[in-house]
């Protein structure tokens, strides 16, 4: 296997195969941009509202403005590596689609979670239930995929009757 050299006539194969394998994450790929470009705006909040308040780090405290948006910003951060695994998972074993729906909506509610902690510390209860509610609807979705995945394959009768109901949600 070491040192072999690699057929030139089977490149249009394997350039088709790599292209069919973008279409299938191209959404969640967007969606993934999207969340990165997200959480790099609300960090700039911080530094913004860091210069405004002269709040030099490592200082986490001070007016109470910057640490609405200090804590905003790092709760999100916090949230965001189980919005992205939720999101893939979903994306792949579910549908793509629906899952990037949902990271888009995921998306536009913590933008409203931070906008409405930086102006008021209750201004994030709203938005802050109902990203929640994506990610419990994105964890569903993730479930009924692998599940689906794992039990799709048995041709046990009673296998047949657990998957049916997964089937007709539209995950294939």
């Amino acid at each position: 296997m070491a040192g072999e050299q690699l057929d030139p006539s089977h490149l249009p194969g394997v350039w088709a195969t790599i292209s069919n394998m973008r279409h299938q994450v191209d959404l969640l790929a967007t969606v993934t941009v999207l969340g990165v470009l997200e959480q790099a705006y609300f960090a700039l909040q911080v530094i913004r509202a860091r210069r405004q308040h002269r709040i030099s780090p490592p200082r986490t405290t001070g007016h109470p403005e910057f640490e609405r948006i200090f804590r905003a910003q790092v709760n999100c951060s916090e949230y965001f590596p189980i919005f992205i695994s939720l999101l893939w998972v979903a994306g792949i074993f579910f549908h793509q689609a629906v899952a990037a729906v949902c990271g888009l909506l995921y998306l536009y509610t913590r933008l409203r979670y931070f906008q409405g902690y930086a102006a008021a510390a209750q201004g994030r209860l709203g938005p802050l239930y109902a990203s929640a509610r994506v990610l419990w609807l994105l964890l569903g979705l993730a479930v009924a995929g692998l599940l689906a995945h794992f039990l799709l394959p048995c041709r046990s009768p009673w296998m047949a009757a657990l998957v049916w109901p997964l089937q007709h949600l539209g995950a294939w």
